[in-house]
């Protein structure tokens, strides 16, 4: 495949080859509209879903007796429910739709099977409500990022199945010959997720392995879910927008390229710590491929600087950019404190700890989640014609920027030192985790302030979809009434 250097540089193909005109800019996005506005509002109430649920799971901390009486909202359910709405019911959606649209932009054409694209966002929606149920009436699988029952996630690939044919077929009838960079990583993306799905589903919950497999198998899924597939899909986004914002091309589509393919090969063999009841060979291996991926996560940084190198302080004022620009060090960070807590020595003080949480929190919010709320604020203006209040946007972002950090700071604090002092022995255990509680009460104030924030982009979009149904009701009516008077 190649790559161009600039999303907004139309580029001929190399070969004679006919290929036709491609589809105008406001063609992209009426056939767009639909599907994309369903998939983000959708994924913005499954938002403040999971930052409620998530409430209740800190809560828990604070006041044991909260809602003790309640089997649903118990912490082994509450919790997985919270992170699970978090991943399949907005992180999913949300990127589902940016991947749409960049492939329906990036390849000049028409988004195809929108009807079938529309019906599956609804059964994903379908099958995501009734799998947080299952996990809130007690079917919790047990097994990290894959807790709903079965009949959930049948649904839910079946959902996908018909979203990614959609994806396909648009890509399939692209009218710009010459492949970008995000194309790649978007096509990856598309089937990534199916496969690894499909074979965490039927090794965990369909046909079980045995014994110490299972952990295998569910560290191997969490991590290209969240690393891999999730990291394609941000990182496809921030390579189309940095240029465009930055009005530069790309600074290196061969580094690109690289990130690629050394994100593919490294990024999904992590998260097995040294230690694991395991034969020693696997965690080994999981600690090089957690520092292997150092290398991608330091293109990326490479590559931002290069493309936004002066021009950061003007992308910065633009509202909606924020967002993109603070994912981009979120993604660095993480990498970083991924790849430093694999070593041996790390592990064994921060496995177990409050660090953890930390991290992933860092990484699935601070880069995805954010790169998701600045391509949406992006596109939708697009979509519609009508732009977001400047004002609530960047009162979200600072909500969210101040939440996320408010989070991971405190927690990553305490998790350093709750696994030191278990570590020396100093104190009794319970001693130790009641001391944690502190650093656990300054998250908890980062989870309201993100809350806040979903609650600020909730109204942000319905209000914008309210002023643009608003206006074609009043255009409707003034031109009804110019009809009645022309008629005699």
């Amino acid at each position: 495949m190649s790559a161009i250097s600039s999303p907004a540089q139309p580029v001929a193909g190399r070969d004679a080859v006919t290929v036709p005109s491609p589809a105008s800019t406001a063609e992209i996005d009426a056939s767009c509209r639909g599907p994309l506005l369903l998939a983000f509002v959708c994924a913005a109430l499954w938002l403040l879903t999971a930052s409620g649920l998530g409430l209740v799971a800190t809560l828990k901390f604070h006041s044991p007796d909260f809602l003790a009486n309640c089997a649903w909202f118990t912490y082994g359910r509450v919790h997985p429910a919270a992170l699970d709405s978090l991943v399949y019911g907005f992180a999913a959606q949300a990127g589902l739709g940016v991947l749409l649209w960049l492939v329906c932009h990036l390849g000049r054409t028409r988004l195809e099977f929108s009807p079938g694209i529309i019906a599956g966002i609804l059964l994903w929606n379908v099958g995501v409500k009734i799998g947080i149920l299952g996990i809130l009436a007690g079917e919790n699988t047990g097994f990290e990022w894959l807790e709903m029952p079965r009949y959930a996630l049948v649904t839910m690939f079946g959902a996908y199945l018909l979203i990614g044919l959609g994806a396909m077929r648009t890509f399939h009838q692209r009218r710009e010959p010459v492949l970008y960079i995000s194309q790649w990583f978007l096509l990856a993306a598309v089937f990534w997720f199916p496969w690894i799905f499909s074979t965490a589903s039927f090794l965990l919950v369909g046909k079980p392995v045995r014994g110490a497999m299972q952990t295998v198998i569910d560290a191997w899924y969490f991590n290209n879910l969240s690393k891999v597939w999730l990291g394609f899909i941000g990182l496809a986004a921030i390579f189309y927008f940095i240029p465009k914002l930055a009005k530069r091309p790309l600074h290196s589509h061969y580094l690109g390229i690289f990130i690629f393919w050394t994100l593919a090969l490294f990024g999904s063999w992590g998260g097995i710590p040294m230690g694991a009841p395991l034969p020693s060979w696997i965690p080994a291996f999981s600690t090089v491929a957690a520092v292997l991926t150092l290398v991608p996560v330091l293109g990326v940084a490479i590559n931002v600087r290069g493309t936004a190198a002066g021009e950061c302080s003007a992308i910065a004022r633009n509202p909606s950019a924020r967002f993109i620009l603070f994912s981009v060090a979120a993604f660095v960070l993480a990498g970083l404190s991924t790849a430093i807590t694999s070593l041996y020595g790390v592990s064994e003080v921060t496995n177990f700890t409050w660090l953890l949480p930390a991290q992933t929190q860092l990484f699935l919010y601070g880069f995805f989640a954010m790169a998701m709320f600045g391509a949406i604020y992006l596109i939708v203006p697009r979509l519609l014609g009508v732009e977001f209040s400047p004002k609530l946007v960047s009162i979200h972002f600072g909500l969210a920027a101040l939440g996320i950090i408010v989070y991971v700071v405190p927690l990553a604090i305490g998790g350093i030192i709750q696994g030191t002092a278990l570590n020396t022995g100093n104190g009794a255990f319970f001693d130790i985790m009641r001391s944690s509680l502190t650093f656990l009460r300054a998250s908890t104030t980062g989870d309201l302030l993100m809350a806040a924030g979903h609650l600020i982009f909730l109204l942000n979009l319905v209000g914008l979809l309210v002023r643009v149904g608003r206006q074609a009701a009043c255009k409707a009516w003034a031109d009804n009434l110019k009809t009645a008077e022309v008629t005699p």
